[in-house]
């Protein structure tokens, strides 16, 4: 189980194994830095698509002699990102990385059917990994399901527990996060956890424990949930939180990443091939981390 980034850095570049990653909209000199740093380290074969010249000259600024890399000239992101998910389909790359453009012109590119990026039946989702306490936590969703229902938590549990698979966890413990840490039916969060949590125990969602009504402090705390009392597998102990809606898990990321400095990556999941997206804000260490977390998954 992989318990930092530099744990995965360290394990993507030992398998020698580069991925082609194709940049959409490759003019932003936040996410070259991050790809540049990823091919010194031979963690990825990277082709750039998107306004030449600024590619180029941003580059240059980072040491790099343009000739040396795969610079397809189209300015327009969203052509940009058409033929970036046109190469994964196509099999002349691995996974598509978003730059300089906006999350949804490059979320309905990643979910046209054409490209066949997800299954069917599938739900995309995206998943936050951060550092906090030794360990490494990933928070879902926090940037692209709005108001998730009852059945699409399910989907959201499904999908992070392939993922978290990936960094290592075999059977990740789930915490269903909401206000407090009681069935409350005034606040409708609650009775999704406990009906989650009742539905893991009957076998109806499988390969993981989740718990829940729990609030964010003991489901990360075993200290705060042993001063509440609460008796819980997950509870102190969380791999996965399952947050409430899209309003709070954007808060609450943004709060870690930006108050605390937390060390964090950001990828969409549930699509057949990884899929690094972070904010066009994230930094270029965040935006490394969203690079390593998607080429550990591959």
């Amino acid at each position: 189980m992989y318990t930092t980034f530099k744990e995965i850095e360290k394990a993507v570049i030992d398998k020698k194994n580069p991925k082609k990653l194709v940049l959409a909209a490759s003019a932003d000199d936040v996410a070259l830095e991050s790809v540049v740093r990823a091919t010194r380290n031979g963690i990825i074969d990277p082709q750039l698509v998107g306004d030449a010249q600024k590619t180029a000259e941003y580059l240059k600024d980072l040491g790099e002699n343009p000739a040396d890399y795969d610079i397809t000239d189209e300015p327009d992101p969203l052509k940009a990102v058409k033929i970036a998910c046109e190469r994964v389909r196509d099999g002349k790359a691995d996974m598509p990385m978003k730059g300089l453009m906006q999350s949804g012109d490059y979320l309905r590119a990643i979910l046209d059917k054409s490209y066949g990026f997800l299954p069917e039946k599938g739900m995309l989702t995206e998943a936050t990994v951060f550092e906090y306490g030794g360990r490494l936590i990933t928070a879902t969703d926090c940037a692209v399901v709005i108001a998730p229902d009852y059945s699409e938590k399910i989907k959201i549990i499904n999908n992070a527990v392939i993922f978290t698979r990936a960094l290592g966890i075999e059977t990740p413990k789930v915490a269903v996060i909401t206000p407090v840490e009681i069935v409350n039916p005034k606040i409708p969060s609650t009775i999704d956890a406990a009906m989650l949590a009742v539905a893991n125990k009957r076998g109806q969602i499988k390969g993981c424990i989740v718990d829940g009504p729990l609030a964010l402090d003991n489901a990360i705390s075993a200290e705060s949930a042993a001063h509440k009392g609460i008796v819980s597998e997950v509870a102190g102990d969380a791999d996965i939180l399952l947050l409430p809606d899209l309003d709070s898990g954007n808060l609450m990321l943004k709060a870690v990443i930006y108050m605390m400095n937390t060390v964090s990556s950001s990828n969409i999941i549930g699509t057949l091939i990884p899929v690094v997206m972070t904010s066009r804000s994230d930094t270029p260490e965040n935006k490394y981390n969203s690079i390593l977390t998607a080429v550990i998954r591959a």
